[in-house]
């Protein structure tokens, strides 16, 4: 799935109290591919070479799409606060949801990183047969979500 796609999903399932939390969710769901990819991209600009990612886009996003990872931070934070941090939930999903949206030839998900992960050779995201439909399903979520809180808090 693409970040912004991440992002919204993330806001839409975990942000829908207040627009701080909605903001928060946002991020967290893009975090992951962000985190990873963001540093290289960003020194790649205006470079026409694009030939390989280098081990350290590798060895991040291993660390930032591991459910293990995602689970130990989640605990410690629960442990903290002595309540369950729902808003971290958004990096989860992402995690879930780009289980079976990665080909096995391009950035599997290795969700259980540190630990052997039995790859899965998931579909490839960038499909517009993929993409329309969850683009179509996140605009209904956020008409639903919107004409929802119209409702119980008056107009915006």
């Amino acid at each position: 799935m693409d970040v912004l796609a991440h992002g919204l999903w993330g806001s839409a399932l975990f942000g829908h109290k207040n627009e701080w939390q909605w903001r928060w969710a946002f991020l967290l769901g893009a975090a992951p591919d962000v985190i990873a990819f963001g540093p290289f991209l960003i020194s790649r600009v205006g470079s026409t070479n694009w030939v390989e990612f280098p081990p350290y886009v590798h060895q991040t996003y291993n660390v930032t799409h591991s459910l293990v990872v995602w689970a130990v931070v989640t605990a410690i934070v629960w442990l903290f606060r002595k309540k369950f941090p729902w808003i971290l939930c958004a990096w989860g999903l992402h995690i879930l949801c780009d289980i079976p949206l990665h080909e096995i030839t391009f950035f599997p998900t290795p969700y259980l990183w540190p630990f052997n992960t039995h790859l899965v050779n998931g579909v490839r995201w960038a499909q517009l047969w993929l993409m329309i439909p969850n683009y179509f399903a996140l605009a209904i979520t956020y008409s639903i979500w919107l004409s929802r809180r119209r409702f119980t808090k008056g107009a915006l």
